[in-house]
């Protein structure tokens, strides 16, 4: 398995330290707002690394932060007269939520920054000893980035770039590349700023600095050197090359093998903006008519280092690949002939094979998809003549089955396992007025069948519903 490591911007075989157990840090939500669909581009990424990994026999350790401090949650809770837990709360059950509607699987670990903070004063501690922190003239502490010479190897900044600004202090918890400074660890109590929201600490009163969290989340739960750190392309500088020193200063070992970050979303070819109009949660998405399923597929296939153009014309046609999966797979299970035998071996092996090297290689779903697909035709095609019979069929949902465990979207319930028994009985009042020439009956129970949201389709095996 080869992954793109940010790092060494290179494609590198991936093996875990200590096998088969993979340590894995993905960058979590700042829960202030519902997450927009740009976060859960990169979370349904992490969610299909994961899935790959345990598809090709590694057993995953995940950690997600919660970042439940910083700048924004305070702000809102503060402006609010709520306590951070109050005003944190709702986001953080709405999260896990969508986490559920979007089928990606639950992390290992759940961690929330204010239960860490002994830990990161800890870290600081340590940082302030060695003389690579120190406490700034406004009472907060920085860390000296002059003092950390591979400071810029994530980014591939120019050090000699960033030792120019290295005289200045930056104590927001983002800033972009024309601020490049000493970056703040513990940032000193304001009462006008903070409210009541502080934590006592050796260097007094204040809260971490957002960065020094995921730091010290990520080693307390999975150790001073990790398999595999992930998030999306915005936070590879500052957030990411700020753990990388923090990390690594603190604990003088590697921090992480391997880096990978997600590319941005566009909707619509632009960025997504509240000031342009195309801003959207998960929650507007699904008030649309969208499920979640269809928005998974949607932020799954792509892949993960190509921009992503989000347009509702393109989420409309989602809804065809999976109805088409979805009769593709209703067909199999209906076979009930007994075809050729091994008809389809040399074509599972195949389909199997290009699945698993897509994967293999950096996550390609794309080319796992179009394997998907062209397994879905060439079995139609089986199927039309005759040539698949039921346990051929057996073996093709077996494999289909296996590939769900990565793509989380395919559906194996059978219809009339899912459609209503009433309208099922519907369908059958209606095939014996049609056989008794009552077609004004007929008429009214085919209407009834379309008014909740079903089509009557026919098949060689007879009539059957099918959800429109």
């Amino acid at each position: 398995m080869k992954l793109y490591n940010t790092e060494s911007r290179a494609k590198e075989t991936f093996q875990p330290m200590r096998p088969p157990e993979v340590r894995l840090y993905t960058c979590g939500p700042t829960v202030y707002h519902y997450a927009h669909i740009g976060n859960f581009r990169t979370y349904m990424f992490e969610d299909l690394l994961r899935r790959t990994l345990q598809y090709f026999g590694m057993k995953v350790t995940q950690v997600m932060n919660l970042t439940d401090v910083d700048d924004k949650t305070i702000r809102g809770a503060w402006a609010g007269k709520m306590t951070l837990e109050d005003y944190t709360r709702p986001f953080i059950e709405a999260f896990f939520q969508d986490l559920k509607t979007l089928g990606i699987e639950p992390a290992e670990h759940y961690p929330a920054a204010t239960g860490y903070i002994p830990q990161m004063i800890q870290m600081i501690q340590v940082l302030l000893e060695k003389g690579i922190a120190y406490t700034g003239g406004d009472g907060s502490v920085y860390y000296a980035i002059r003092k950390f010479p591979r400071y810029g190897c994530l980014s591939h900044l120019h050090l000699d770039e960033l030792q120019a600004g290295a005289s200045e202090r930056v104590a927001a918890d983002e800033y972009d590349k024309d601020h490049v400074s000493d970056f703040v660890l513990w940032k000193k109590y304001d009462s006008e700023r903070d409210g009541e929201i502080f934590w006592e600490s050796p260097f007094g009163r204040g809260r971490p600095g957002w960065h020094l969290e995921c730091s010290a989340m990520a080693i307390s739960l999975l150790g001073e050197t990790l398999d595999i750190h992930v998030g999306g392309v915005d936070n590879m500088f500052p957030h990411h090359e700020n753990e990388i020193a923090q990390s690594e200063a603190y604990s003088e070992k590697r921090f992480v093998k391997c880096w990978l970050h997600s590319e941005h979303l566009l909707v619509d070819g632009k960025k997504m903006s509240k000031s342009l109009g195309n801003f959207y949660t998960l929650r507007d998405l699904l008030q649309r008519g969208f499920t979640g399923r269809q928005v998974r597929y949607m932020l799954l296939h792509t892949h993960y280092r190509t921009q992503l153009n989000f347009t509702f014309a393109g989420l409309e046609s989602v809804k065809q690949s999976l109805q088409r999966l979805d009769d593709f797979i209703q067909r199999l299970q209906e076979i009930q002939s007994e075809g050729e035998q091994g008809s389809a071996e040399s074509l599972l092996k195949a389909t199997d094979s290009s699945f698993s090297e897509a994967l293999a290689d950096d996550l390609n779903i794309s080319s796992a998809l179009a394997a998907l697909f062209d397994l879905v035709r060439e079995v139609n095609i089986l199927c039309d003549s005759g040539r698949l019979g039921r346990q051929e069929a057996s073996k093709v949902l077996d494999l289909l089955q296996r590939f769900n465990k990565v793509l989380g979207f395919l559906i194996f319930e059978r219809v009339g396992d899912s459609i209503p028994q009433d309208l099922l009985e519907a369908l059958e009042k209606r095939l014996q007025a049609r056989r008794d020439k009552n077609w004004s009956l007929a008429d009214s129970l085919r209407d009834l069948i379309h008014s909740r949201g079903y089509t009557i389709e026919d098949t060689p095996a007879g009539a059957r519903l099918k959800k429109q």
